[in-house]
């Protein structure tokens, strides 16, 4: 799911063997980079917590949404354990779509001021996670492996860094619904949650009628190596990630009419996903190795020619 899209950040770092002095020594810098994101994605977590925790409720004297944000990297913790152990990257993106649900439904349950703007977020934040983390459990129990961890999973720290780092991507993601459902203040629902419906149901739409068409695409043998350019692929080069920002913002709308003093802190959700998708591990390490497979043919040029980016054409 976007959410592991976190872990591609460590693709670019460059890999040498263990033999040697060099190799040794370049291992044990990506090793401390690793142990340093790791603590800073847990200071950027604690830094979320802290400002959606205003004006939320608490249980047991914790405020609910700190709560939250915990258990989002308590989860990646303990699925890390075993995945290490058994050397294993096939449960990563299952795990992410386990913690938006959990978190999601645990918060819900836990809230003492239930209303329709919880459920409805709730209900929206388990459709979409339920969706996509099915759609790539399956694809990877078909290709038997994701390679972007072939490199990583030999280190403790720098696979433990994608577990860490897929908390703190539901925890940014899901910042906004997740004040929604866990503050006290409540406002009936109205134009902002019909507006964010409507453009929560366009986005879920065509990220999942996106990769629907690239998973036929893809599983036809008489598409290999090719790639795919009919459908919405045809109107965007990546509309599967058009689909995933344009949800996001419709939760946000969604919860504008409650938010109030750090709360806004949490429309971060949107921005981030955004911010992720194009400038750093979502559309510029597909385009690369898009370009880097058929880069110089005449009809992929020609694709990327009329073709936009992201944002799908009339």
């Amino acid at each position: 799911m976007p959410a592991c899209g976190t872990n591609q950040l460590d693709r670019d770092i460059p890999f040498y063997s263990s033999d040697g002095a060099e190799g040794q020594n370049t291992m044990g810098n990506q090793d401390r980079t690793a142990l340093i994101a790791v603590f800073a994605a847990i200071l950027m977590g604690l830094g979320v917590a802290v400002a959606g925790s205003q004006g939320g409720a608490s249980v047991f004297g914790i405020p609910l949404f700190a709560s939250m944000v915990g258990l989002a990297f308590l989860i990646q913790w303990l699925a890390f354990i075993p995945a290490y152990l058994l050397q294993t990257e096939r449960f990563f993106d299952l795990t992410g779509g386990i913690t938006y649900i959990s978190v999601t439904l645990i918060a819900l349950l836990l809230s003492p001021n239930v209303d329709g703007r919880s459920i409805l977020l709730t209900a929206m934040v388990v459709i979409w996670a339920a969706r996509l983390a099915t759609f790539l459990f399956r694809r990877i129990q078909q290709e038997g492996k994701d390679a972007r961890f072939d490199e990583l999973k030999p280190s403790f720290l720098r696979f433990l860094n994608t577990w860490t780092l897929q908390g703190l991507w539901v925890t940014f993601t899901l910042a906004a619904a997740l004040v929604a459902i866990t503050a006290t203040r409540r406002q009936e629902l109205g134009l902002f949650a019909l507006i964010g419906l409507l453009i929560w149901v366009f986005g879920f739409a065509i990220e999942s009628v996106a990769d629907a068409q690239k998973a036929r695409f893809r599983a036809d043998p008489e598409n290999k190596g090719r790639f795919i350019n009919t459908g919405l692929w045809a109107r965007s080069r990546h509309p599967n990630y058009f689909g995933e920002i344009v949800l996001w913002v419709g939760v946000a709308v969604i919860t504008l009419p409650i938010l109030q003093g750090w709360q806004w802190v949490t429309l971060i959700s949107p921005v981030f996903v955004a911010l992720l998708i194009t400038r750093i591990s979502g559309v510029p390490m597909l385009e690369k190795s898009a370009d880097e497979r058929w880069g110089g043919q005449e009809d992929y040029e020609a694709y990327k020619e009329r073709t936009p980016v992201l944002i799908p054409r009339p």
